[in-house]
């Protein structure tokens, strides 16, 4: 089973870069992110043999689930706080694997109320993966988590010392979600530095490889024991009108 996680950045700019993706790497789950609108373009992806679900929101945020086999939707909002209005989460099943497509806040400037924002989300999600774990659901968190974990995760992390990315709180709230017994798809294959998630569109950033690791598939104990490959697919964001981010993909068993 092929699980992909991608955050697209707009979904009305990227449609033709996901749709071409999906014909060329055939996954059977794409989980996607930012999808900036209240519309979603079921019908295109349907007509690809991909049944669709989403949680929308004007302008921002936004994520959506793509899959071959029928899906169940748990929940389309992260519990925790009945005011936030934020579309960031959504939780769906797939013959019986659980699957938790996220866009973790951004969290800069870090002296405003979004640092404080992003590290409240992080303790809600922790509650909620702590909640499926005390429960045996087999599950798998993807998506866009807005933090780097490592220096090697980072072309140069003294730049982004004081980031809401790599702020120390930041990656302590990620190791947390780890020590939950979660494993990082990507690291426990991949050893390297300099393989990368995200590419600024701004100084160069992409043809120089001057980007950061902050797309990343976490799969709890049972589904870990699955793991067959993970890798990152840098070929969509090579293309003209790219999104910044590029697809991280996990290979399971089943």
């Amino acid at each position: 089973m092929r699980i992909a996680t991608w955050n697209v950045n707009s979904i009305k700019a990227r449609l033709d870069h996901v749709k071409d993706w999906l014909g060329t790497a055939q996954p059977d789950v794409l989980m996607i992110q930012e999808l900036k609108g209240l519309e979603f373009p079921a019908g295109d992806f349907q007509s690809l043999g991909y049944e669709s679900v989403f949680a929308g929101q004007k302008t921002y945020n936004g994520v959506a689930t793509l899959s071959r086999r029928p899906q169940a939707v748990v929940l389309n909002r992260l519990p925790g706080d009945d005011a936030d209005e934020q579309a960031r989460y959504l939780e769906t099943d797939i013959d019986g694997l659980r699957l938790v497509n996220i866009y973790l806040p951004n969290g800069n400037p870090v002296d405003s109320d979004k640092f404080p924002y992003k590290l409240g989300w992080m303790t809600r999600l922790y509650d909620r993966l702590s909640a499926l774990r005390a429960e045996g659901v087999p599950f798998l968190v993807g998506g866009d988590f807005n933090i780097i974990p490592e220096d090697r995760d980072c072309y140069d992390p003294a730049l982004w010392t004081n980031d809401a990315l790599f702020r120390l709180e930041s990656r302590q709230k990620f190791r947390a979600l780890v020590n939950l017994g979660l494993t990082d798809a990507f690291r426990v294959l991949n050893d390297d530095a300099g393989q990368y998630t995200y590419w600024d569109y701004q100084g160069g950033a992409w043809p120089a490889n001057k980007g950061i690791r902050i797309d990343h598939i976490l799969l709890s104990p049972p589904v870990a024991d699955r793991l067959r490959g993970c890798a990152i697919d840098t070929g969509p964001r090579g293309r003209d009108k790219a999104s910044d981010h590029t697809p991280l993909i996990a290979e399971i068993t089943g």
